[in-house]
């Protein structure tokens, strides 16, 4: 299984660090002949506009979105998710629009009101995820084919999925937990069969 991480901005050399770890193939997307090949891609945390930008700039857009619509999983963390959005409050950004859902750029604030909590995720199984929230997003709201996943406290979606898509406002190629990687692993192994 080869898992293309999207390498224009972000923190994309963790999440491949964290598929090696878990002895998946993994390699950096540029360009579109890049996404030949990839059974999967992961678009990493980093800032949204910048990656949405350089996205375009090098044509990596239609050939994602040619690859999604024909089945290909794509996970996106933090600013990925906001990528994977149907629309976001912040109208500086052009998502992708493959996941049905509104998303709250940066809705914590600031790198300063930065956090981590405990949350569940539903498919994880066991114990809550620790998560690491970095001026992330929110999805302030789904439509009907996308099922959030996991909720803070106080019930703000921050964990999502739809059909092969899933979306995640946090970081989850921070922390030493491998779950969230081998979710995504074995949705990709689902969808080769």
């Amino acid at each position: 299984m080869k898992i293309g991480v999207l390498a224009v901005q972000g923190a994309f050399i963790e999440h491949i660090n964290v598929l090696r770890r878990l002895k998946a193939e993994a390699a950096e997307i540029r360009l579109p002949r890049d996404l030949g090949g990839i059974d999967g891609l992961i678009i990493p945390g980093g800032e949204s506009t910048t990656i949405s930008k350089l996205m375009r700039e090098f044509q990596l857009t239609p050939e994602i979105l040619r690859r999604a619509k024909s089945g290909m999983p794509i996970m996106g963390t933090c600013a990925g998710l906001i990528l994977l959005a149907a629309s976001v409050t912040d109208k500086t950004i052009e998502p992708l629009g493959l996941m049905d859902m509104t998303v709250d750029r940066n809705a914590f604030g600031r790198q300063v009101d930065s956090f981590e909590a405990d949350v569940p995720i539903n498919g994880l199984g066991g114990k809550p995820y620790h998560c690491v929230f970095i001026r992330a997003p929110v999805i302030a709201s789904v439509g009907l084919k996308v099922r959030c996943l996991g909720k803070l406290n106080g019930g703000t979606c921050v964990a999502a999925r739809q059909g092969n898509f899933l979306a995640f406002a946090f970081h989850p190629e921070l922390t030493e937990d491998l779950r969230i990687h081998k979710y995504f692993l074995d949705v990709v192994e689902k969808s080769k069969s």
